[in-house]
Order: C-alpha cells, then structure tokens, then sequence
C-alpha cells in the first residue's frame, strides 16, 4: 500500500527479531531503512533480505560514536529521517542479589542511555512531522521473576517518551511507545534456554496468555507501523501495549 513512500527510517537492532521484521515491513511498505546491529555479519545478512531499499550499519548503540555514525549517513545519503524505532536492547535474566554492576551497567547502558542519546543525536537531522517510536516491554508495569533490571530500564524510556511527546511539539514529530509481551524471536535462546527446553518453555508461556501463544513478530511490526504512519497520525504520547492479553493476567 505505500504508506511510508520515500520515508527514511532507522531502525536499532534491525537485523533480527522484531527489529528486522519492522524493518521488513517498512521496506514492503516503501520506505528506505536503515538498520543498526552490533555484528556485521547479521547486519549483512539482514541487508541482504531486506534488498536495495536497505542500508545496514555495524555498531553498539551503547557507544556514542555509533549514534553519530548513524546520523551522519542519515544526513549524507538522504538528507535527513522520517522515522527514528528505538528497538536495540538486551535482558539478562536475574534475581537482584545476583546482578553484577558490570551487568547492571550494561543493561542500562544499551536499553536507556542508548534510547536518549540516540534520540538526541538523530532528533536533529529529522524532519518536521517525523514519528519516534520507543520498544519498551510489558516488564515495566508487569513483575517477573529475575527482570528488575530490565523492568527498570525500560520504565525509564516511558518517561523520555512522555517528556518527548511535549519537547517535540512545535516540530510535530509524534512519540509513542510499543510494550511487546512474549514474542517468538531469538531472544529466547539468548536468555539461556536451550533448544531441547523450547517447547515445555513455550507451552508454559502460552498458557499465561489470553490468545494461548506467543505473539509473532511481524505482529509487532504491524503494529509499529500503524504508529509511525498516517494511520496512526493523532496518536501521540501513548504506550501501545501488544500481549495477546497477558497484561491482565
């Protein structure tokens, strides 16, 4: 349908997960992306799927230089950004009497600090009437087990959005946040479950939501694009909250 003709959009860990399949989605939709992971090789990977709309950039979103990279390319190659998705992060999944400070740091290193200066530096090269779009977790307002780090991470983006939403008023550049509840993506590995353990691990999930499964990230990004283009043109400031309903359990 082309609802994000000749848009320019970044998207942070856009080479996997939900991530990449927003960045597919905005490809498909007409949009030229630029993704951000830290391995070169996934970020090639991804770039080649994604095809020529798409520009892939290897880099920690929890190094500055990083930020100034992506907003250097932005500026050079297209002269500035429609759509700015804040969707790189990490989770380490820990009671709080077993989190390391370098773990600590490391979580807010990459899921807060990140999300402010990568907005700071992007916010500059966007053009008036852009959409930011911040991926928190329904681990903010949900408690589970081993995750207050996380919870707290992405808490504190909620309230930059909230104040953003305001900042960025004369601009019309809306602000909005996404809170995905359990998703099928490679995240699941990455919080140490061991394949043989996925399908008990998923059951288990599923019976916890309304829906009965995990959601699907193209879901995600279904939604994601629905705030970030005309569709979704009065929303602003919102937490949009996509579970499957696991939010009222």
């Amino acid at each position: 349908m082309n609802r994000l003709a000749n848009k320019v959009a970044v998207v942070t860990g856009g080479n996997s997960g939900i991530g990449f399949a927003t960045a597919k989605l905005f490809v498909t939709e007409g949009a030229h992306v630029v993704i951000v992971g830290r391995r070169a090789d996934a970020v090639d990977a991804a770039v080649a799927e994604l095809g020529h709309r798409a520009i892939g950039v290897t880099g920690d979103m929890a190094d500055p230089q990083t930020h100034d990279k992506v907003a250097a390319l932005v500026a050079e190659r297209f002269g500035g950004a429609d759509i700015y998705v804040a969707n790189a992060g990490i989770n380490t999944i820990a009671s709080s009497d077993q989190v390391s400070h370098a773990s600590f740091d490391a979580h807010f290193a990459t899921n807060t600090k990140a999300v402010f200066f990568g907005v700071q530096t992007i916010a500059p090269h966007m053009r008036d009437g852009g959409a930011i779009l911040l991926t928190s977790s329904i681990a903010s307002n949900r408690v589970f087990d081993g995750h207050a780090v996380y919870a707290g991470t992405k808490a504190a983006i909620e309230a930059f959005a909230r104040s953003w939403t305001l900042e960025f008023k004369s601009r019309g550049i809306r602000v909005n946040v996404i809170s995905p509840g359990p998703v099928d993506t490679p995240i699941l590995s990455k919080l140490g479950i061991a394949s043989s353990d996925r399908p008990a691990f998923e059951s288990a999930v599923a019976q916890s939501i309304p829906l009965g499964r995990l959601g699907r990230p193209e879901e995600l990004a279904r939604a994601a694009l629905f705030l970030v283009s005309e569709e979704g043109s009065f929303v602003n400031g919102i937490n949009l909250i996509v579970d499957g309903g696991r939010s009222l359990v």
